[in-house]
């Protein structure tokens, strides 16, 4: 079957749906983005207090808390987690740059 096979009703409704996909797509981006600036301001007050990048009870609860709203979403909460573990890391891989560059500059002109 080809796309002229297709009905047009059938077409039209597909590019409406994939228009609305991409719309969140291109939303889930940007608060992913917002969500970063918050972390990375979160990091540089970590370093600057000399606390751990990672923080297990904080991401525990959060992991917990975000299965709920997964399941009440109507979202497989192991899908939920295993995206938020994925977030997760790539925080506490920013804190550990963070922290690492806050350290440099601490240690500058100390010598």
């Amino acid at each position: 079957m080809n796309t002229r096979d297709i009905d047009e009703n059938v077409t039209a409704e597909l590019a409406r749906l994939r228009d609305s996909i991409d719309n969140i797509d291109a939303a889930v981006v940007h608060m992913l983005a917002e969500r970063f600036k918050c972390t990375q301001q979160v990091g540089h007050l970590k370093a600057r207090h000399q606390l751990p990048p990672a923080d297990p009870g904080r991401e525990a609860s959060q992991i917990a808390r975000l299965r709920q709203l997964a399941e009440n979403a109507k979202l497989d909460p192991a899908f939920a987690e295993k995206l938020l573990n994925f977030i997760i890391a790539e925080v506490i891989r920013h804190h550990e740059t963070i922290a690492a560059g806050e350290g440099e500059s601490a240690g500058a002109g100390t010598e």
